[in-house]
């Protein structure tokens, strides 16, 4: 029997490497957000200062944790069995959920998931502990009020964090504006002497309070000389910052971004190690225990020994530092993280990663009106001060001279993010509060965002969307940690120690399937990029336009005439899956083209003066490809929805018809597609009458299905699909027509140019 539970060791530990790779992808948000949407230092080096960080936090970390998370359950009062049981189950949620909320880009707590796992998971085994035992109550093993003030803390941290950001970014650009460059040379050593200082003692409090270098004394003396080393700390790198401004030129806002991602990546290894290894370790100690017990069974042995505090050997975290190395250099999942993170705060508009929604709406509603209001209220000269001051043509002026170099948002508001959450972290910290780093580094970033006037008219909607988005699924978290892991701790006990290796494979189709689908949404990204007229770097010309337009249209149109074919076949052969299929990739072709029409504006902006009038025809020609996606989609779409619904498919007579529809319409694609690849419009009219002759075969058809109608030959449903299918296909082609037509008119404006 000892050799399963070594067995169970051994699972736990390559658990916890796996839970360090997808933990490292959903926390790298936490300090790569600042100082890449900065662009404060190429990107290897903030990848260098950021592992740095990793390295010292995890090394320096003496590795002393409280067992189950300064008990959330009491582990005095369950056997070594039980004990494991509930790690098993808590470390396979764990590396479940990171893994699926960083395959859709979505961070979220590791702190939290741990603690509602392990409640999760305790309160299943205390169930069935007390319906053996019933003189024991559940609250006796499980401690309720830490719960309780973890959840107080993921509010208290979304309010404060969100508030503080917005307010200490306020302050700021009244005081520096956004064309700070002036006024930095004689406030900016006093703004990073602030910010340092504050970053140091974060360091101190956060990073180094487990170092393994510091002994209780010195410990000791921080936390009581806290106010003296933030004076003294002030005034040393308020004074050196000024004088290597002066001497040497020096990057003050540059180096206080850089300083603050090596602070916040330290204290994310050092304090959020023990998410990921802590419950291994617990497990390891545990097992330990059982060994060295004379006699002890699984079954029979109180954790007594568990109730206090494990130490970690230094080589282990040297090893976990290693591993969120290489995972933060090589993983893809975190960049989705991060790349959520910078959509929702960046200055620029662009193409929005979330949708509109009723609350935000009516959030944003409320806040113009309200905002409205203050105005209405302030003096006209303070407002014109205050506007003044928040004024960013010129910063956007600079930017859009560097293109696609051009940063998220500025360094100085980069520097706030770092700086306003060390110091709510060091005050939660320095208070023993629950909190987590996810949520106010994020939360700082996102209220930063609103005082700089990057949620604006255009965009306010679907960044506060994707705010609610993203906290939504902070407490999806919770509710999902804990009931996930009481179900899999539910089947072990129910069943056997055994059924732990069913359920691993089990949980590792689940994580090869998100990593098929990231693999998916990454090919996806890819192939749209290659044919994005805005990766063109630099100034680009009509021919340019041109050249890309051809390739895009050609590469969809073909796409939409297979499709257009399998979804017909696939409905008359009433293959479901294969339909199912063809939406999807309907969708992605109609996602794809819809970028096309939404970069249009940035597309005219890079075109060189002379030759704007080329824009007229690109816009034609994108609008014509979009509504030939939309008619495609509405053929597609219902089809699906008939199969799906189980309704009567299409007689054989209407099949007839269709298998008609199925050989033309492809022959005009292939047509219209070749006239444009080469460029050869000379047999275009030609086309043109094969498009009418094939619209007149259309109303025939529909024609002919009223009278079946009539006839009563045909169900309300096929009748209602087949005539939405005959009117879409008609639409296609001439949407196809008009699309000619402009591309003809583009192709001749390029000869005369």
């Amino acid at each position: 029997m000892e050799n399963i539970y070594l067995i169970l060791v051994v699972v736990l530990f390559a658990l916890a490497i796996s839970d360090l790779v997808v933990g490292v992808s959903n926390d790298a948000v936490n300090f790569l957000n600042s100082a890449l949407g900065a662009k404060a230092a190429p990107f290897k080096l903030i990848m260098i200062i950021a592992a740095a960080g990793i390295f010292v936090g995890a090394t320096f970390s003496s590795g002393m944790m409280e067992v189950a998370r300064k008990g959330i359950f009491n582990p005095q009062y369950f056997y070594f069995s039980e004990i494991m049981i509930i790690f098993l189950a808590v470390m396979l949620t764990d590396v479940l959920l990171l893994d699926l909320f960083n395959t859709f880009g979505m961070p979220t707590s590791t702190t939290v998931s741990i603690v509602f796992e392990l409640l999760g998971a305790a309160i299943a085994i205390s169930i069935l502990k007390v319906s053996n035992n019933p003189d024991m109550a559940l609250s006796e093993y499980i401690n309720t009020a830490k719960a309780l003030a973890i959840i107080s803390g993921i509010l208290l941290s979304v309010i404060v964090a969100f508030s503080a950001g917005a307010i200490i970014q306020y302050l700021t650009r009244l005081i520096f504006s956004f064309n700070y460059d002036k006024r930095v040379k004689y406030l900016g050593a006093i703004w990073g002497g602030i910010a340092i200082s504050a970053i140091t003692y974060f360091i101190l409090v956060k990073g180094a309070k487990g170092a393994s270098f510091m002994n209780s004394e010195t410990k000791a003396w921080i936390k009581d000389n806290a106010f003296q080393i933030i004076i003294y700390g002030f005034a040393f790198w308020t004074v050196l910052l000024q004088l290597c401004k002066w001497i040497f030129k020096f990057d003050i806002l540059k180096f206080t971004v850089l300083v603050g991602t090596f602070a916040l990546a330290m204290a994310f290894a050092g304090n959020d190690l023990v998410n990921f290894i802590g419950v291994p370790l617990a497990g390891f100690e545990s097992f330990k225990v059982f060994s060295s017990t004379a006699g002890a069974t699984p079954d029979g042995l109180l954790m007594e020994s568990m109730a206090g505090k494990v130490k970690t050997d230094t080589y282990l975290l040297v090893i976990a530092g290693i591993i969120m190395i290489i995972t933060l250099w090589t993983s893809k999942k975190a960049k989705n993280v991060v790349k959520t993170s910078l959509d929702l705060s960046r200055q620029q508009e662009g193409e929005e990663r979330f949708g509109s929604s009723f609350f935000a709406r009516s959030l944003v509603r409320t806040s113009i009106n309200m905002s409205n209001a203050v105005n209405n209220i302030l003096p006209t000269k303070m407002r014109s001060i205050i506007a003044k001051q928040f004024d960013d043509s010129i910063y956007e002026v600079k930017r859009l001279e560097l293109g696609d170099e051009a940063p998220a948002f500025d360094m100085l508001r980069a520097s706030v993010n770092l700086v306003v959450a060390s110091i709510l972290i060091s005050l939660a910290t320095s208070y023993k509060l629950p909190l987590s780093t996810t949520y106010v580094t994020f939360m700082v970033a996102m209220g930063s965002s609103l005082t700089d006037g990057a949620w604006g008219r255009e965009s306010a909607v679907y960044r506060v969307t994707g705010v609610l988005s993203v906290i939504g699924g902070w407490f999806f978290t919770a509710f999902s940690a804990f009931t996930v892991a009481f179900v899999i701790a539910m089947i072990i006990s129910t069943t056997t120690i055994y059924s732990i290796f069913i359920l691993i494979p089990i949980a590792a189709y689940f994580m090869y399937r998100t990593h098929v689908i990231n693999h998916k949404r990454s090919a996806q990204e890819v192939e749209v990029k290659e044919l994005d007229i805005e990766e063109i770097e630099g100034e680009i010309n009509s021919k340019k336009v041109f050249d890309k337009c051809t390739n895009n249209v050609t590469k969809s149109l073909s796409e939409i005439s297979g499709l257009f074919t399998a979804a017909i076949s696939d409905f008359h052969a009433e293959n479901r899956k294969g339909l199912k299929e063809n939406v999807k990739s309907a969708a992605q072709v109609n996602k794809r083209i819809k970028k096309y029409k939404n970069n249009i504006y940035k597309t005219v902006k890079k075109l060189q003066d002379s030759e704007i009038d080329s824009s007229l025809y690109y816009v034609q020609v994108i609008d014509y490809l979009r509504e030939t996606a939309h008619a495609l989609t509405f053929i597609v779409n219902p089809c699906f929805d008939h199969l799906d619904n189980n309704h009567k498919i299409f007689s054989a007579e209407q099949f007839k018809d269709l298998s008609i529809l199925t050989l033309h319409v492809p022959k005009i694609i292939s047509k219209a597609n070749n006239a444009i690849n080469n460029s050869q419009f000379d047999k275009l009219d030609e086309l043109l009458n094969e498009i009418g002759a094939e619209t007149e075969n259309l109303k025939s058809l529909r024609k002919a299905q009223l009278k079946r109608i009539k006839k009563e030959k045909s169900s309300t449903q096929s009748s209602m699909l087949y005539l939405n299918l005959l009117h879409e296909t008609q639409n296609l082609i001439l949407h196809i027509g008009n699309l000619l037509k402009a591309q003809r008119d583009f192709v001749l404006y390029n000869n005369n140019n």
